[in-house]
């Protein structure tokens, strides 16, 4: 049952995080629906700085999960005449300035648009809009790009530990064999939204991404017609990468 809902709402795409007044409302947007993921109370005053700075900072604690399991696209919103959502970019950028360099490889792509995502009424009127949908498609495409940088890295490694493999046979071995409690670097399963449409081996892939979310291993989805969609397709449109 858990695998069918996986399939029906779809790949992680990114996180929204809706600022209002006195709270921040959490989502995780998927390729197919958007689902409500917790809300943390601003526990005193906006213009008190020590309670700003707490607020934000549970902000923080809430969305590194998702990225940890390789979700990298951060998209911030405040309703309109509010600068809720650019005061917590600016907190980012003065407290967790590492969470946004380009050379960590871990980084996220933050990006902020006006309105409230204060229920799930408007936050599906937010994602129809074409603004949320390029920013979206700007981090995303960014990430991926980043990310299938670090898998060049790994092809040309004069090191023996790098390991990359892009046949589906192989890429399962891999993970259904791997301790979950074992820590690596740069473990990725990338694959193209044309490969999991067209496969007619769905049920396996599917299965596959959820056992290698459930170790830990950052699972991503990329646009096949997107410069990083084309690289992942010269490997057959799945590739696997990790440093042991």
């Amino acid at each position: 049952m858990k695998r069918k809902r996986q399939y029906r709402r779809g790949y992680p795409v990114a996180v929204l995080v809706g600022f209002e007044d006195n709270h921040a409302v959490f989502w995780n947007v998927f390729s197919r629906v958007v689902k409500p993921s917790g809300r943390f109370n601003l526990n005193g005053k906006r213009a008190d700085e020590k309670v700003l700075y707490n607020f934000h900072e549970l902000v923080i604690e809430k969305i590194k999960p998702a990225l940890n399991e390789g979700v990298r696209s951060v998209v911030v919103s405040s309703p309109v005449r509010t600068t809720y959502a650019q005061q917590f970019l600016e907190h980012v950028q003065k407290h967790h300035r590492y969470m946004i360099q380009a050379k960590n490889p871990q980084c996220a792509k933050f990006a902020a648009l006006v309105g409230s995502a204060e229920d799930k009424i408007k936050v599906a009127e937010l994602v129809k809009t074409k603004e949320i949908t390029r920013l979206i498609e700007k981090t995303t495409s960014e990430e991926a790009d980043q990310v299938v940088g670090s898998l060049e890295k790994h092809l040309y490694a004069s090191a023996n530990d790098s390991v990359v493999l892009y046949s589906l046979k192989e890429i399962q071995d891999k993970v259904y064999s791997q301790d979950k409690n074992k820590k690596t670097q740069n473990e990725y399963l990338l694959l193209t939204d044309k490969y999991l449409a067209e496969s007619r081996q769905k049920s396996k892939i599917h299965r596959l991404m959820q056992i290698a979310q459930n170790k830990k291993i950052k699972t991503k989805v990329v646009n096949a017609e997107t410069a990083a969609g084309n690289r992942i397709n010269q490997f057959g449109g799945i590739v696997f990468f990790a440093t042991e």
